[in-house]
């Protein structure tokens, strides 16, 4: 299951309904980011997320399939917020269920990796000293990268 939405969400309401989609599972392994206080020492006040509708639906979609056929997951889930989101509230929502522990782990996190450096959202920070567009980081594709 994929969704883009405004409001919040409930991780262990999301990841007890993976667990019924997927009797068979042996392990789901789940991801929550949040909006983190601070970006580069300075506080972030509120982080705002951008995206056109169908465009970024299909793109993580299709990041979403490739995950799935790359670590036979029995299924997945992925929730992407968008909007105005203050500090520690949960962004993103990644659990891939699968037989067995290593397939789920890899799955997360190659879901992760693709969804920050693919998924076309744009943020922007603002705080005190004024708002700044975010980009991935060499770091973010470093990671990506791995993956081959």
């Amino acid at each position: 299951m994929i969704r883009l939405q405004e409001k919040p969400f409930d991780a262990a309401a999301e990841l007890s309904a993976l667990t019924e989609r997927a009797p068979g599972a042996g392990a789901i392994a789940s991801f929550v980011g949040l909006v983190r206080p601070t970006a580069g020492g300075a506080p972030v006040d509120q982080l705002e997320l951008e995206h056109y509708g169908q465009f970024t639906l299909s793109t993580v979609e299709a990041i979403a399939e490739d995950g799935q056929t790359r670590f036979n997951l029995l299924d997945l889930t992925i929730i992407h917020r968008f909007g105005r989101l203050l500090p520690g509230e949960p962004i993103v929502f990644v659990a891939a269920a699968a037989k067995h522990r290593r397939a789920a782990f890899d799955a997360a996190d190659y879901l992760m990796d693709r969804l920050k450096t693919e998924a076309p959202f744009w943020k922007r920070e603002h705080g005190p000293a004024g708002s700044r567009w975010i980009e991935p980081t060499p770091e973010d594709h470093a990671d990506r990268n791995r993956w081959g």
